[in-house]
């Protein structure tokens, strides 16, 4: 009996709301009323939204054209053959259990050369060496353009003297006129890239420069610097091991551990070899790098379309700012 009453009570409280159609009609016609006062809010200031807009496409389309042209080039490498990864470490699959008998220390499993690489090319030192090798600096560092018909260089004369080969930066200490090679590598870095797929293991280098030429001449040297970096220190590691086995040879009288110095010796000699008879060392080039002769960027036409697109979206909200407080000031009064 309880719970009939207390259904009933509930019921009762229960108030049931009737739309008419005329009610959704009113609020419709409410939406439009404020789409159309918009609409009209907007009209009424086209000539600032033109004007507004007018200034910064002309403003955008003058400041894209004074961007100077951006060139990239880029090469296409592949992973050198395994074989010629040389070091003692190579020698681990196959020589670890006797090696171990004969105290020599080989090591895990193959170093990654690709990969050792790319971290040396991405380093400050390999970097240092690289800029003072070939003198990169005033390219890098002053270089604001490029002149087409004579294929030359623009120069920043506020920073350096192309004539006189002369720094004329005013830096604060410690900083010098001439740029350090770690305020050098920030902007190579900025201009510098190398990358490897994950599926293909193929490796891409690019260069930025305002010059096609200079972009192409850079990663031309990166690649045989890296090159002859990776096949010096295989070289000289395999000299050591060498040198080292070759000692322990006359320090054992069992049979089988000669055999195995010999054998780890003969490994050295095709590392040195290989690093002999082959310029492209780490990396063989698939796609080498050619003179660009379309710009990387600017993108100029992306540049005015945001101009473009800024200017609409300033100016219309100047004119519905200007609007509320028209309409505030009518309220007040």
């Amino acid at each position: 009996m309880t719970d009939i009453q207390n259904n009933s009570s509930t019921n009762d409280k229960v108030q049931y709301v009737t739309i008419s159609p005329d009610m959704l009609q009113a609020q419709n016609n409410d939406d439009e009323i404020d789409l159309r006062e918009l609409w009209n809010v907007i009209w009424s200031g086209k000539w600032i939204i033109i004007t507004v807009t007018a200034i910064f496409a002309v403003a955008s389309v003058l400041y894209a054209l004074s961007l100077p042209n951006i060139y990239k080039s880029e090469a296409l490498l592949a992973p050198a053959d395994a074989e010629q990864q040389g070091g003692l470490a190579g020698l681990a699959g196959q020589f670890g259990g006797l090696a171990s008998l004969a105290g020599v220390s080989l090591g895990g499993a193959k170093s990654d050369k690709t990969g050792m690489a790319i971290e040396i090319l991405k380093s400050r030192e390999f970097f240092a060496r690289f800029a003072q090798k070939h003198n990169i600096l005033p390219d890098l560092m002053a270089a604001k353009g490029w002149d087409l018909s004579s294929n030359t260089i623009i120069y920043d004369e506020e920073l350096y003297s192309y004539d006189k080969d002369e720094w004329l930066r005013d830096m604060k200490p410690p900083r010098q006129p001439k740029p350090s090679m770690q305020e050098a590598n920030i902007e190579f870095t900025k201009l510098f890239s190398v990358e490897q797929s994950k599926d293909s293991g193929m490796v891409n280098i690019s260069l930025e420069h305002y010059s096609p030429y200079i972009a192409k001449q850079w990663v031309d040297w990166l690649i045989n610097d890296i090159n002859l970096v990776m096949k010096f220190r295989d070289k000289k590691e395999a000299e050591r091991s060498i040198s080292y086995l070759e000692s322990q040879i006359g320090k054992t009288n069992i049979v089988e551990q000669k055999t195995l110095l010999f054998q780890l010796i003969e490994e050295q000699a095709k590392t040195l070899m290989f690093a002999e008879v082959r310029d492209e060392y780490v990396f063989k080039t698939i796609d080498p790098a050619l003179v660009p002769e379309i710009k990387f960027k600017p993108k100029r036409a992306l540049i005015v379309l945001l101009g473009i697109f800024l200017g609409v979206l300033l100016s219309v909200f100047f004119v519905l700012i200007k609007h509320l407080r028209k309409t505030f000031e009518a309220y007040s009064k």
